[in-house]
């Protein structure tokens, strides 16, 4: 109860690689413990044999889980070729100092072929082991005798038990591949959420921020001039402040679809307010919802930029459609304070909508023309 206070609800939930570690552990482990109780039962007489046989179990198993059944893990190198050797001679010298195939071991050794060597050599010396084991069985004298169904015995178990250590521990390595992918995968998609949401909150607020600061700065100059004016910029600054607020609270879902009809409007309203003279040439058939949110966050983030970063006087807003592809630009003049080399690459909200565009199949354009002017255009495909 306390535990459960402490930490809440206890349960038995092993990271899947540790699980797939524990199970080859345990199969393993079993296959070497019949392989004793083998010897146990029918070696005990001779002490000298049962040691070298016990510690070659010992050490058969041991190569096998902490080496041969982990080399996806790590880079092969010259250690892998003197283990192999070494698992060689404890598979074979308790057969030859029993005078009996075991058929649990040599299978350890058919699968750590099988995982070691490439399988141009590996098939070849699978098929050798099984085969050995069954010379032997024919050549030795034992408890089996030499019946066919004896060396059948053996050479079939040698090669399950061979391909269950090869099987397993290939198994083993692809969960864990697997559980690295996963954690990877999670990783990708947290990042690229986190991405998602600072460009929405880019896109969405930065136009409305803007267009706030703008009528405050109006709003203020005016308020002992012209009150009743002022009384007016400070209403639409209300307005803008609650659409602000709206947009905030859409993030927590998903970005929301815009009208590009309607930013259009509020893009004349703002950049009028500021003093900028604006001309719209609008031909805007029926848009794709995807299509048209993009463009009017091309043109929201275009307004923003011309707020922010120019002395613009006039600005040019033209959306069209030519033949499947839907676009609009944008162009102002007062960019002469913007640096002759100022790109797309030189805004974080440009490579927001780069982004958008990208998405969608389309493209961003953006630069300097001449002395004065700045363009903003982006090409969406109308296949959506």
């Amino acid at each position: 109860m306390i535990a459960q206070r402490l930490w809440g609800p206890i349960r038995f939930r092993p990271q899947p690689a540790r699980l797939a570690r524990a199970t080859v552990v345990a199969i393993f482990g079993g296959l070497a413990a019949m392989a004793f109780v083998r010897i146990l039962d029918e070696h005990v007489s001779n002490g000298l044999s049962l040691t070298v046989s016990l510690v070659s179990l010992v050490a058969v198993l041991l190569l096998t889980i902490l080496w041969f059944s982990r080399l996806s893990e790590r880079p092969r190198s010259l250690i892998g070729y003197p283990a192999l050797a070494a698992l060689v001679v404890l598979v074979y010298l308790p057969v030859l100092l029993l005078a009996d195939p075991w058929p649990v071991m040599p299978g350890f050794l058919a699968g750590s072929l099988l995982l070691a060597l490439p399988p141009a050599v590996s098939l070849p010396g699978f098929v050798a082991v099984v085969a050995s084991m069954g010379l032997l069985q024919t050549l030795n004298s034992g408890q089996f005798g030499h019946r066919a169904a004896d060396v059948a015995y053996v050479c079939i178990s040698t090669a399950v038990v061979g391909l269950v250590v090869f099987g397993i521990s290939r198994l083993a390595q692809l969960v864990t591949e697997l559980h690295v992918a996963r954690v990877e995968i999670a990783q990708i998609v947290v990042m690229q959420e986190r991405l998602r949401f600072a460009r929405d909150v880019h896109d969405l607020l930065g136009y409305s921020i803007s267009a706030i600061a703008l009528k405050s700065e109006l709003a203020h100059r005016l308020v002992t001039k012209d009150p009743d004016r002022a009384g007016a910029e400070i209403t639409d600054i209300l307005s803008i402040s609650r659409q602000a607020l709206a947009d905030v609270r859409t993030l927590s879902s998903n970005y929301r679809e815009l009208s590009l009809a309607d930013e259009c409007r509020s893009a004349k309203w703002v950049l009028a307010s500021a003093g900028i003279e604006v001309r719209m040439s609008l031909s805007e058939p029926a848009l794709p919802v995807p299509v048209g949110t993009v463009l009017a966050t091309v043109l929201r983030e275009g307004v923003t930029n011309i707020l922010r970063h120019s002395k613009a006087e006039r600005c040019e807003i033209t959306v069209a459609q030519t033949g499947g592809t839907a676009s609009i630009e944008i162009v102002n003049d007062g960019a002469g304070t913007l640096s002759p080399t100022a790109d797309l690459i030189g805004g974080e909200g440009l490579r927001n909508l780069a982004a958008r565009a990208g998405e969608l199949g389309g493209a961003l354009t953006a630069g300097r023309i001449g002395e004065q002017n700045f363009r903003l255009r982006a090409d969406i495909p109308l296949d959506q």
